[in-house]
């Protein structure tokens, strides 16, 4: 097994410029006193206590920090006390507001009126006071403003003096949470582009527009030439160079070389290989969020970095057709773990294809965990692999499945080695133990490049990931006329007999890893079966969560404005703000893409 010993638990740290993003709980009441406000004080702020507690209990950052709630310091009974906790917020840096209340009060006295807050409103469902009404008077006021907010009703009638928070409402106030927290984190972040266009690969075709729009990020951009001056010049951490070196000839083993002879690279040239990609891993990181040592070495600007949530590292071809790929500078940032420790993965996205980014940094800003980048390669009936094989897809796999693959960028992650209740998962990285980190290095070998494909050579991750975990792939896509669109399609990560794997994984370069996926299909649309899947995928690449993740997809995209143009989400966790009924209830699709439309991104606004 892989060196565990010197593998452990990093520090919980954040890495970026500005701070994390704060709840703020806005306890609205009745302002009339004499008897109604004095009557409702207690009751209101435990309301919001509660709801404060369970978000800080159950919520964390993406880098395993409790999330912050900031409660107003007095209810808020009309305009003026809703100034003072808006004052308040702004010097807590609250991002995301949860008003709460228990009873009727003046709606739009009270309400959040930030546009640049991302807004919820619990209405207590009590019969002693109408805080339904008040829910739906607000809600009506919010949608009026242009000020789209998410309502929130429990199914069932509580009693005045319990704060218990139903599990209907838990639900949404985690589901809201989770994307609210994920909007509010990408905001004033930045995309590096560590080079231009791949390939002619659209994605890669960065557009500022979109990010500074819907996302609230800004677009950094650096030449490839940037990693050679920094290797030449050796401009990275030179000590942590030499322990990460001999954590990767300890920890990394190299796979048989499926080049011609005549093709190979001598052991010399291989050792020279590792030296540059793990020089590589180092810049890229450095590139991204910085690195004080690089100040004190003398290049302060350096060490600065670029503050970059999510970056895509262009290769092909102009440096891969002489220098080592960056297979494995993006599978070890994408990983949760490297010589330093077990720590947050980072977002890096093969051939800079920013739009499989972004589909990457929701999955982890949703789910903390890495994120599995793959191209969208194959789909195999039952017939063909019949055909192919002599041999039966069975089991999960039994009407088809899609070959996921890619060029060995893939987080170790996704080996699918970590586990829990016995069965195969990817963790949040504070509950991965250096026990999980061993199993997923051991499950992987570094092949050489295919030389065909990498003159320049480099070293590609292989592994066949685990079924079954279930999984939700997800793709950006940016349509002339339209703007940004998500497609959504959840499903599993599947075993296969290992003879059709063999068979059909050598049709195609067998160094890069290997993921299984069969999508739930509804029987209708793009989901009617496995092939319509595929054909309906808007691009060659897409993004991979583990877990079932498409209805917190589909809030995080309401919030930011973008239509879902495919999904497989029950109707019973689709959650978005109270205004897309009003753009047709009978039409949950339509009407999607109609209120997207209307509202315009959440950076946009018209």
């Amino acid at each position: 097994m892989a060196n565990v010993k010197d593998i452990r638990q990093a520090p919980l740290e954040y890495r970026y410029r500005d701070s994390l993003p704060k709840i703020g709980i806005r306890p609205v009441i009745d302002g009339r006193r004499k008897g109604v406000r004095e009557a409702l004080e207690d009751q209101t702020m435990n309301l919001a206590k509660a709801a404060a507690r369970f978000l800080s209990e159950n919520l964390r950052h993406s880098n395993g920090m409790p999330v912050e709630c900031v409660i107003a310091d007095r209810c808020i009974g009309g305009v003026a006390e809703a100034a003072m906790a808006a004052e308040k917020f702004a010097r807590e840096g609250v991002a995301i507001t949860l008003t709460v209340t228990a009873s009727w009060t003046y709606g739009s006295e009270t309400m959040d009126m930030n546009p640049y807050t991302i807004k919820a409103v619990w209405g207590f469902n009590g019969t002693e006071r109408p805080g339904a009404v008040y829910l739906a008077a607000v809600l009506a006021a919010h949608n009026q403003k242009g000020l789209p907010a998410f309502g929130i009703y429990g199914r069932d009638v509580q009693d005045a003096g319990d704060t218990s928070i139903p599990a209907d409402v838990q639900q949404k106030l985690l589901q809201f949470g989770r994307a609210a927290l994920a909007a509010a984190t990408m905001r004033n972040k930045s995309y590096l582009a560590m080079g231009g266009v791949s390939m002619g690969i659209a994605g890669s075709m960065v557009d500022h527009d979109f990010f500074e729009k819907y996302l609230g990020m800004r677009v950094e951009q650096i030449d490839m030439s940037e990693f050679m001056r920094r290797i030449q010049g050796e401009i990275y951490d030179r000590e942590e160079y030499e322990r990460a070196l001999a954590w990767t000839k300890a920890n990394c083993k190299e796979g048989s070389n499926t080049n011609p002879p005549e093709k190979q690279k001598s052991r010399v040239e291989l050792g020279k290989d590792w030296e540059t990609v793990v020089k590589m891993t180092l810049i890229a990181r450095d590139l991204m969020i910085g690195n004080p040592k690089l100040a004190e070495m003398g290049y302060e600007e350096e060490a600065m970095g670029h503050n970059a949530l999510a970056g895509g590292f262009q290769g092909q071809r102009q440096w891969t057709d002489f220098m080592p790929n960056g297979d494995f500078t993006e599978a070890i940032l994408n990983s949760s773990f490297d010589w330093n420790g077990i720590r947050e993965p980072f977002i890096l996205a093969t051939e800079n294809d920013s739009l499989n980014g972004v589909a990457m940094l929701f999955g982890h800003l949703l789910t903390n965990t890495a994120q599995l980048f793959a191209d969208v390669r194959t789909y195999w009936s039952r017939e063909a692999v019949k055909r192919v094989t002599g041999k039966e897809l069975t089991g999960l796999a039994e009407n088809g499945i899609i070959h996921l693959l890619n060029s060995g960028s893939c987080t170790l992650d996704a080996t699918g080695q970590m586990t829990r209740d016995g069965q195969p998962v990817m963790k949040p990285f504070w509950e991965i133990t250096p026990e999980d980190v061993g199993k997923c290095l051991d499950a992987t070998s570094w092949r050489p490049a295919n030389t065909d494909y990498f003159r320049g050579g480099g070293f590609s991750s292989n592994f066949l990931t685990k079924g079954t975990m279930p999984m939700t792939m997800c793709r950006l896509n940016i349509i002339h006329g339209l703007g940004p669109v998500l497609q959504i399609a959840e499903g599993y990560a599947v075993d296969i007999d290992p003879e059709i794997h063999d068979k059909l994984n050598n049709r195609t370069d067998p160094t890069w890893p290997t993921t299984w996926f069969v999508p739930i299909l509804t029987g209708q649309g793009a989901f009617k079966d496995v092939y319509s899947v595929m054909n309906n995928w808007g691009a060659n690449h897409g993004a991979l969560s583990y877990g079932h993740i498409g209805g917190d997809l589909i809030t995080l995209a309401s919030i930011l404005r973008i239509p879902v143009a495919m999904h497989n989400v029950p109707e019973e966790r689709i959650f978005r703000p109270s205004a897309w009924g009003a753009f047709g209830v009978m039409d949950p699709q339509g009407a999607d893409y109609r209120a997207c439309q209307n509202f315009g991104p959440l950076y946009g606004r018209k």
